[in-house]
């Protein structure tokens, strides 16, 4: 079969699912699978430019996309009312004398000849300035989170427009993807997944502990949207003249075409970041990192600057993450710190690029909509099929009732299923590398 034939295939199929779901359950459901699908597809964009690219086992994926979560609050969310006079100056000025802190025992490293004194000297700032920073920054916390806690209990965001939150969110993990880099790209693979985890714990632990920040795990919620509510839709009577000529009600075309126009905007920024994806793929820059990726001691015997070229994909494939880190909380119109888990953020990316096809951009879109529409729709599938295998059972017969509390499971089963037949019929996915 020709290949561009069989990869469309492949792509018609998941559309076929997607629409089969609309006309079995709703058309609700087959667009939230499509938005989350677009949104998943582009965290698996960035991990395929680390790793297919590259070949940089990056597991903190969790860590990226929750900075860009914070960026939704951080540019979305209006400041709260007395919260910077409280004590923001004073976080802000804490923050500042920590970094200045760190920045004095670094300069003290490298202008003192080693021994003694420039042990006892680098221990005195950092113990000193550690000292002043609490003190500093302990009470402005304290007052700051004073402010309606029920409610708020946090500095808030700047009021901006949230889909400024998108490139925003994706400096941040750009960001957090540097520091990373300049201490843990020098590692061998397997140290450096390590390392990426435990950062991306630290950064999950401090979103749910700093509350100033983030609210903690009390979330924020109610971040401002970059279409509009469905509320209003329905009050306005064009709208809802329009919808009755299609024979909807208002309420359920107020809340399609909201779906409707974040399918479009998140469609919009995928093809975009495909566009230079494919663009980047097949550049001199390209092929250079490929070449790093299948031998890096041939590679830097030609001249390439190896530990540059990793730092530089593994910033842009950690914004990227970013970028999809602040749809999807724009998308959910809330954060929520608790539900940044490694089996969703990091597990399931690494699948849709493994079952996609590593190396592959249209590989790792594939991945991204097939192993979303699964991990929606096979724990459905799974309590269907255990209430049919468990039919001629007795209500409270223990096997039944084994059986159906274990439907749950099925979505992990699937995954992992999925994986090992792709893993042994397709080694290097459905669409491959070429």
């Amino acid at each position: 079969m020709n290949e561009t034939l069989r990869n469309t295939g492949l792509f018609v199929i998941i559309a076929a699912l997607i629409i089969l779901t609309g006309f079995q359950q709703s058309w609700n459901a087959a667009l939230l699978i499509i938005s989350m699908g677009l949104i998943s597809s582009i965290m698996a964009l960035g991990v395929n430019l680390q790793w297919g690219f590259a070949g940089l086992f990056n597991v903190g994926i969790m860590g990226f996309v929750a900075l860009g979560g914070l960026a939704a609050v951080l540019v979305g969310m209006p400041p709260t009312e007395g919260a910077w006079t409280a004590g923001g100056w004073g976080i802000l000025g804490a923050l500042a004398f920590g970094a200045g802190t760190i920045f004095a025992a670094t300069l003290v490293m490298k202008r003192m000849a080693k021994g003694w004194l420039r042990t006892v000297v680098v221990l005195v700032v950092l113990v000193a300035g550690f000292f002043i920073f609490r003190a500093v920054l302990d009470p402005s916390v304290a007052a700051v989170e004073a402010i309606n806690p029920a409610g708020t209990g946090y500095l808030g965001g700047l009021g901006l427009p949230v889909i400024l939150a998108w490139p925003v969110g994706g400096l941040l993990a750009a960001g957090a993807a540097w520091m990373i880099g300049k201490t843990a790209l020098g590692l061998r693979s397997d140290y450096l997944a390590i390392a990426t985890l435990g950062i991306a714990e630290i950064i999950i632990a401090i979103l749910k502990n700093e509350d100033w920040l983030s609210r903690g795990v009390k979330n924020v919620i109610g971040i401002p949207r970059p279409v509009p509510y469905e509320i209003n839709l329905q009050n306005d009577p064009l709208f809802v003249e329009r919808a009755a000529q299609f024979g909807f009600n208002p309420v359920e075309a107020s809340t399609l075409w909201v779906k409707v126009l974040y399918v479009a905007l998140f469609a919009s920024v995928l093809l975009i970041l495909l566009w230079l994806s494919q663009r980047a793929l097949n550049s001199p820059w390209g092929r250079m990192l490929r070449a790093i990726r299948d031998n890096e001691v041939a590679a830097e015997a030609m001249g390439k600057d190896v530990t540059a070229r990793h730092l530089q994909v593994f910033i842009l494939g950690s914004a990227i993450c970013g970028v999809a880190g602040a749809m999807m909380t724009t998308l959910d119109s809330q954060l929520t710190p608790g539900s940044y888990q490694p089996l969703r953020f990091t597990f399931l990316v690494w699948v849709m690029v493994i079952v996609g096809g590593s190396g592959n951009n249209y590989g790792a879109v594939l991945g991204g909509f097939l192993m979303w529409y699964l991990w929606v729709m096979v724990e459905p599938m799974g309590l269907w099929l255990m209430n049919l295998i468990t039919y001629g059972m007795s209500d409270g017969y223990w096997l039944k009732d084994h059986l159906i509390e274990s439907a749950a499971h099925m979505r992990l089963m699937t995954m992992g299923a999925v994986l090992l037949l792709v893993l042994r019929f397709s080694p290097r996915g459905l669409i491959p590398e070429k």
